[in-house]
């Protein structure tokens, strides 16, 4: 527990990767940054937890193209800093039917942004990755940028970087009340603190903090299954074998995106997901009744029994995992609409981590009342009507 009667530059609530960055980026600068997280750390309740995720350029929008440039850069400063690998590059490969609308903007977007990427037919497909089947006009892009995050270790090493630039971490206190005005008072369960400026990287527990302040955002908690697969002869779809994640948009039999990284978190075992999940309330994810929506495990299996066939097409593993949704999937990244030096992050929807090390940048801007280095048009929480504002 810190100091009581410290007056801080700002208090950061919720250690996930986004409140992390957050706060890295205040102690960077030399602010005096207090990040306060409700569970110990490390703990697998929210967003950020697990081995691996995929980072790449490939997007139909180009402002998350744009963002990704920076991203890369910071995410290899963070490597540097820290003297451990973060990041290892593996290729992104996106399939798709030729004729998929999001396939084509994401090239197009591709190509105005400059990023180097290869257009791969079937038969091209099956000669550079011939473990991977294809049905009849489905195609492939290759993204040479792609490739794999080593979450845990990432948010280890921002946590070490922000106590050895002088911020505090404080794990295992819980936020009971929040005294908008300047400066703001956040009550947790282990003390009171004071700060020229709040930031709320809550993750699914957002609006719970957010309606004494007046406002509710659109976000739905959803729990994903994060599903591995045992691979028939082990190592066959692992980094050694040059095997690149890979994004599925629109691919029988599944409407949503389903997505994969090589093997290597658990030997021999493959993760591949579903970008989709059931309502669910944060505090009782973990609930038996709650657990493992079979349907999208079956959507799953029968995707990779048609796509995959050098894996089982039965999960050898099961992991819950929590999105926290808007209804467009873009972030929020903005001010409380009454009180300025309270800002938000919140929504990022299941493709936020390898942005983070931007929007943490962002974050920081806000909260020292910084012009910020990127449009937030997409981001602004004015997108959505009624916010509640009728309570301010």
């Amino acid at each position: 527990m810190a100091a009581q009667k410290d007056l801080y530059d700002a208090i950061v609530i919720g250690a996930g990767i986004q409140g992390c960055f957050t706060a890295y980026h205040l102690a960077k600068h030399r602010k005096r940054v207090i990040l306060l997280e409700q569970f110990f750390l490390p703990h697998s309740r929210g967003s950020s937890h697990g081995q691996s995720r995929i980072i790449r350029r490939a997007y139909p929008e180009d402002f998350y193209t744009q963002m990704m440039d920076e991203c890369y850069q910071i995410w290899a400063q963070l490597e540097h800093e820290a003297g451990t690998q973060l990041h290892r590059q593996t290729g992104l490969l996106l399939l798709g039917m030729k004729e998929n609308s999001e396939l084509k903007m994401i090239q197009a977007t591709l190509s105005r942004q400059g990023v180097e990427h290869q257009c791969l037919s079937a038969e091209e497909l099956k000669q550079r990755f011939p473990n991977v089947l294809l049905a009849r006009g489905e195609v492939g892009v290759l993204d040479k940028s792609g490739g794999v995050l080593y979450a845990d270790k990432a948010l280890r090493a921002l946590q070490d970087a922000i106590r050895h630039l002088g911020g505090l971490v404080c794990d295992g206190e819980k936020v009971m009340e929040i005294k908008p005005g300047f400066p703001v008072t956040v009550k947790s369960t282990a003390g009171s603190y004071q700060a020229k400026s709040l930031v709320i990287t809550a993750g699914p527990w957002t609006n719970q903090l957010l309606r004494p302040l007046g406002i509710e955002l659109p976000l739905q908690t959803l729990r994903i299954n994060v599903c591995y697969w045992r691979e028939k002869v082990p190592g066959s779809y692992g980094v050694s074998q040059a095997f690149p994640c890979f994004l599925g948009l629109g691919l029988s039999p599944a409407p949503h995106h389903i997505y994969g990284l090589p093997s290597g978190e658990y030997p021999g075992l493959m993760k591949v997901c579903y970008h989709h999940g059931n309502n669910v309330d944060p505090e009782e994810r973990d609930c038996p009744e709650a657990f493992s929506d079979i349907q999208d495990v079956q959507i799953l299996g029968r995707f990779v029994r048609d796509h995959l066939p050098d894996l089982e097409p039965k999960p050898a593993l099961l992991e819950p995992c929590l999105y926290t949704n808007t209804p467009d999937e873009h972030f929020i990244l903005d001010r409380h609409p009454k009180y300025d030096n309270v800002v938000i992050g919140a929504g990022f929807s299941g493709h936020g981590f390898k942005l983070s090390p931007v929007v943490g940048k962002i974050l920081y801007e806000l909260s020292m009342k910084l012009t910020p280095s990127y449009d937030l048009t997409p981001f602004r929480m004015s997108r959505f009507p009624g916010l509640g504002k009728a309570h301010l």
